[in-house]
């Protein structure tokens, strides 16, 4: 009898993979989400970095409730007031810094990315986010139109392997 309860024993430590295993499982798993900043005030007077319009502060909060029960590690953005802007209120809920990239160098920040493991946000631009997600992804995607503003890139790496989702976070903004 002691025999099958040892053997019991053994049988679920071993198939469980013990402690170590499932610490090892967490850091093979990671997600990092990309966004666009949000709808920037084309009538401001800064043409070169503008702030955000009242309908991109809104989507900035909105972003913010989106990751509320999400798992974030660190926060990114370039160094401009739309991307840090939008990044601001769901890094102030999370208790997270900003850290900034630059935008043209993204391989050697994708390859951060990867190698760093962490559950990331990072807030780009028209011209990055999808071309950021597609170097996570090992595929080639390009620019989207400047007055698309609701995409949300979902990469998930597990094992070195990446999953790319395309998410819509749809908000009108009508006056």
């Amino acid at each position: 009898m002691k025999n099958l309860i040892f053997l019991f024993v053994f049988l679920i430590f071993t198939c469980s993979g013990g402690e170590d295993a499932n610490a090892q499982n967490h850091d093979d798993i990671f997600t990092i989400y990309l966004v666009r900043h949000s709808e920037k005030d084309l009538e401001s007077n800064n043409s070169s970095n503008p702030p955000l319009s009242e309908c991109g502060q809104i989507r900035s909060e909105n972003l913010r409730r989106f990751f509320k029960d999400v798992p974030l590690e660190v926060i990114y953005s370039t160094d401009y007031i739309r991307t840090t802007t939008t990044a601001m209120p769901t890094a102030t809920a999370k208790e997270l810094g900003i850290e900034n990239y630059n935008a043209e160098h993204l391989k050697e920040f994708s390859e951060l990315l990867l190698d760093r493991k962490q559950n990331a946000l990072v807030v780009g631009h028209s011209n990055t986010t999808g071309v950021l997600a597609g170097l996570l992804n090992n595929e080639n995607l390009e620019a989207y139109d400047s007055d698309i503003y609701d995409r949300i890139y979902q990469v998930v790496i597990y094992n070195d392997k990446a999953r790319l989702h395309l998410l819509h976070m749809p908000l009108d903004c009508i006056d």
